[in-house]
């Protein structure tokens, strides 16, 4: 049965992030509650052991990060992650599962999941994914990232250069790697620049398209994609 606690009360400690883990294998939801439970930054405020419960825990607690598995019993994590976000926008959904075929991958980041992390990553990976998440990062485990970015970079077509004018062909270059979740290290990596200079890019980047945050940028290059520009199934 899903459990839920109270929301914090002011007078605690500055932002602890508010966890909520969805998964119907009890061994791997005492694994997340044992290593959240030495974190002093986080709290568990609720568990789901079905995708519905999900969706009824993050309408309830409306933690800031939901932990999704992607098969559950019902409906499946995927479909609970397009309907958190459609009714609880606040909620940010980390995809954190076993399957990395690029079907769950793609159709998990359609449905308005944040990031996508293996099972089997390092507990240092997920507290920086849980983090990044809660922040409004888009993350990826290492694998997942570089086959999205090379996917992207293979596919995207030369009229995208005809989108966002106002922005050099570097600008929009770091753009679209932005929108497709490659952190601004990963950039730094794939176009061969500086941590800094990508770093100067995106603040270009947000002044120029008169954005507040990184995350509106992406919202905008995601939007601009034209129907045709479709994702893999």
């Amino acid at each position: 049965m899903m459990e839920a606690k109270e929301p914090e009360r002011s007078g605690q400690p500055a932002k602890r992030l508010r966890i909520g883990v969805a998964d119907d294998h009890p061994l791997f939801r005492h694994g997340v509650r044992t290593l959240l439970s030495t974190t002093p930054d986080m709290d568990i405020v609720g568990e789901a052991v079905s995708g519905d419960e999900a969706v009824e825990l993050a309408v309830s607690a409306k933690p800031d990060v939901m932990l999704m598995d992607i098969r559950m019993p019902g409906t499946n994590g995927i479909e609970a992650t397009r309907r958190i976000v459609a009714s609880v926008p606040g909620v940010q959904v980390l995809i954190l599962t076993m399957f990395q075929d690029d079907t769950s991958v793609f159709t998990a980041m359609r449905a308005g999941a944040r990031g996508y992390v293996l099972k089997d990553a390092e507990k240092d990976e997920l507290l920086r994914a849980i983090r990044a998440v809660g922040s409004g990062e888009a993350i990826f485990s290492p694998d997942i990232a570089s086959r999205m970015i090379d996917y992207f970079a293979a596919t995207r077509p030369a009229a995208r250069e005809e989108r966002f004018p106002e922005l050099t062909v570097r600008e929009r270059e770091v753009l679209y790697l932005m929108a497709e979740g490659a952190t601004n290290a990963r950039i730094a990596e794939k176009l061969e620049l500086s941590g800094k200079t990508v770093a100067n890019y995106v603040t270009n980047i947000l002044n120029k398209l008169q954005v507040a945050d990184r995350h509106e940028a992406m919202r905008l290059a995601r939007e601009s994609r034209p129907s045709g520009d479709a994702e893999p199934l």
